[in-house]
């Protein structure tokens, strides 16, 4: 089992990072390692997040870290991580799902 981290996420960690950066560079780059190691845990628990409401798909799933979605899919060989956005963030108004992109 591993953890694929897609483009769209890593653009995402990035722009969280460089907001964060803006007062803190540290605390940025603290809280960044902090979400890789909460992704990390999917790897015994691949599962254990929970079905993405407007998804409509099992296998999208999310794990919940400090106000942030990590959204990926469970894969029988990986995890594969397709974004990390604020919770606040409203997905169903979105036009196109960053599950049907990845």
């Amino acid at each position: 089992m591993l953890i694929e981290w897609a483009d769209p996420a890593l653009d995402d960690l990035e722009g969280i990072r460089d907001y964060i950066g803006k007062d803190s560079p540290y605390y940025a780059r603290q809280f960044i390692e902090r979400i890789f190691d909460a992704a990390e845990a999917l790897l015994e628990q691949p599962k254990m997040g929970r079905p993405v409401p407007e998804a409509n798909h099992e296998d999208v799933r999310e794990l919940i870290f400090q106000g942030y979605r990590i959204i990926y899919r469970a894969r029988p060989d990986r995890v594969q991580v397709i974004t990390v956005i604020h919770g606040s963030r409203n997905l169903a108004a979105k036009e196109v799902k960053p599950w049907d992109v990845v």
